[in-house]
């Protein structure tokens, strides 16, 4: 009862739900591409449960986070892997498929937003530990009360996308854009990276790039072999 009547406690809570709200929006994104494409109910579970989970995954991450930032090549690999989820995604937007409806549609999406947002959280879990200032009941708390922020912009973006299609190709590109933004930030880079500041902006330009290019080379091909 303390806790909660000290103000620090609740100073550090609004902190900790503000930077939420801030650095959710990727992520809202990301759990919208992945639940787009299945049935209406199957988007409701596979946002709320790739929700929740991704939440607790950030619990425990945020324990450990400012020392894999530490290790060399981590994010580079974690960068890539956020490129070919940014691929995946244009891949299967385009693509009618089969098991979409099914219980292995609803675990793809599932997983590929716990993927994604693992990768995309690292950065983020190091500002809400900073606010929580080494309460974990506070950081728990104010990281449990993300979750309905995350599931509400997420089902707002699904009705956009579904509204206006090119917000799907806006989507991959920020998550290539972040996929860049990681490879350039990893501590092998980091020596190159503070002599040319510019590295981080061209890194994530390329990375949005590459995905929107190779996704709409992808989705052609695929097209011409539904048509052949």
């Amino acid at each position: 009862m303390e806790l909660l009547q000290s103000a620090d406690f609740w100073i550090g809570l609004i902190k900790i739900v503000w930077i939420n709200i801030i650095l959710s929006g990727d992520n809202a994104v990301v759990i919208a591409l992945a639940a787009r494409s299945l049935p209406p109910h199957q988007q409701k579970q596979a946002i709320f449960w790739g929700s929740g989970a991704a939440v607790v995954l950030r619990i425990a991450l945020t324990v450990v986070a400012a020392k894999l930032l530490e290790l060399s090549f981590l994010q580079i690999i974690g960068g890539c892997l956020l490129l070919w989820i940014g691929l995946q995604l244009m891949a299967d937007g385009d693509e009618e498929e089969e098991s979409s409806g099914t219980h292995s549609g609803l675990m793809t999406a599932v997983r590929t937003i716990l993927i994604a947002d693992l990768v995309m959280s690292l950065d983020n879990v190091i500002a809400v530990a900073a606010a929580a200032h080494g309460n974990m009941v506070l950081l728990i708390l104010g990281l449990a009360i993300s979750i309905p922020l995350v599931i509400f912009g997420s089902t707002l973006m699904i009705k956009l996308m579904e509204r206006f299609p090119v917000i799907v190709l806006l989507g991959a590109g920020l998550i290539g854009w972040v996929g860049g933004e990681t490879i350039a930030s990893d501590a092998s880079l980091h020596d190159f990276a503070t002599a040319h500041p510019s590295l981080h902006y061209v890194a994530a330009a390329l990375g949005a790039a590459f995905v929107i290019g190779v996704g709409k080379l992808m989705q052609l091909r695929s097209q011409r072999q539904a048509a052949a």
